[in-house]
């Protein structure tokens, strides 16, 4: 999601293991030792799924609002998943809807979590995001603008609110708390992505602090899934450095091509713990997934394509190239089905099924 990384670079060197977070409270636990890190990928199958959004939804705000989830069409689409086999989603969750009715939020998170075990699929849930628009509110969202990849979709939380970094933190606090804190023990839940792509849309370092206190604060939840967050770009060292040293488990972004997918996966291997790339699949850049889901299978890596199912997020067109003039590119850059369940490609649904072991 976001700019083309033909190279994951990385600059750290293994550090020894942090032995936790400074305040003691609650169910606080440490980061997972390689042991922990290692019995837990032991347990699972081979991860393989999408980054979800239902169709009818621009951002993660409308999927989750109560006004405009949608129950039955999130089991009709993760219904289809199963039909291909796959056993996860990665899902973006929003701190503007627990903002405005965190006890309603939760319920409608476990409604989405019984859809998912009904179909076979724990998900990886999203906490924060630097990507993309930069402000967003509760309430009626944008509609897409023809042809222009996730003309909606909005950083979580909205950059206004980062300049009060005293507010920003009790309130992110509260909202982490309460959502790990409550599902914490949740078995339907995969992994805890904490924060996407920190550092995007030219906010760098300055990312660095809250990326900190999420992982703090999630700790302090105790939970009993793995935290991650995923690296994505050689050019920020110092935020790299940090999520690759206390992830739980390794989560990266590839949208490369195989030899570069091969490279980040040799890369990461040494720090020895289970592997998930939670976004790859750009077909315009040579990455697809004939030529990288068995690539990712055969190294034991999870495979989490961007998008599933093309709909308000125009995840079809490719970034920084807008068609408003067509209803879809010749070439889909990211997704699967057209909202009547017909694949882009009927060729890649024998891979992805072969992959999947269906």
């Amino acid at each position: 999601m976001k700019q083309f990384v033909h190279l994951i670079i990385v600059t750290v060197a293994i550090s020894s293991l942090i032995s936790g977070c400074t305040r003691k409270v609650g169910f606080s636990r440490g980061q997972w030792t390689v042991e922990q890190a290692k019995a837990w990928g032991s347990e699972q199958p081979w991860i393989s799924g999408c980054n979800y959004v239902p169709a009818n939804a621009i951002n993660s705000i409308e999927m989750w609002s109560a006004e405009t989830y949608d129950h039955d069409l999130i089991d009709k689409e993760l219904g289809q998943a199963e039909d291909l086999g796959f056993n996860s989603m990665r899902v973006f969750l929003s701190s503007v809807v627990w903002n405005h009715d965190a006890a309603v939020y939760k319920k409608t998170i476990d409604d989405f979590l019984g859809i998912c075990e009904s179909h076979g699929i724990r998900p990886i849930l999203v906490i924060l995001d630097d990507c993309w628009n930069k402000e967003s509110s509760y309430g009626k969202q944008p509609d897409p603008k023809p042809g222009v990849h996730n003309s909606g979709w909005a950083q979580d939380p909205p950059v206004s609110s980062r300049a009060d970094t005293t507010t920003l933190f009790k309130n992110m606090e509260a909202y982490v708390k309460d959502i790990i804190g409550s599902f914490r023990m949740d078995e339907r839940i995969l992994f805890w992505d904490l924060y996407n792509e920190p550092g995007n849309e030219k906010h760098g370092d300055t990312s660095l602090p809250l990326l900190k206190h999420l992982f703090e604060w999630g700790r302090e939840c105790g939970p009993v899934q793995p935290l991650s967050s995923g690296i994505w770009s050689h050019s920020l060292p110092n935020l790299n450095k940090f999520q690759l040293e206390n992830s739980d488990i390794i989560s990266y972004h590839c949208y490369g091509a195989p030899e570069a997918q091969q490279h980040a996966i040799d890369t990461l291997k040494r720090f020895n713990r289970p592997m998930v790339n939670t976004e790859y699949m750009a077909r315009r850049n040579n990455c697809t997934f004939a030529n990288t889901m068995p690539l990712l299978k055969k190294n034991n890596v999870g495979a989490i394509n961007w998008g599933f199912v093309a709909g308000k997020t125009n995840t079809n067109f490719a970034w920084g190239e807008p068609m408003p003039d067509m209803k879809e590119p010749p070439v889909w850059f990211h997704d699967i089905l057209r909202q009547d369940g017909t694949p882009f490609d009927p060729e890649e649904i024998t891979v992805i099924k072969k992959c999947n072991g269906k």
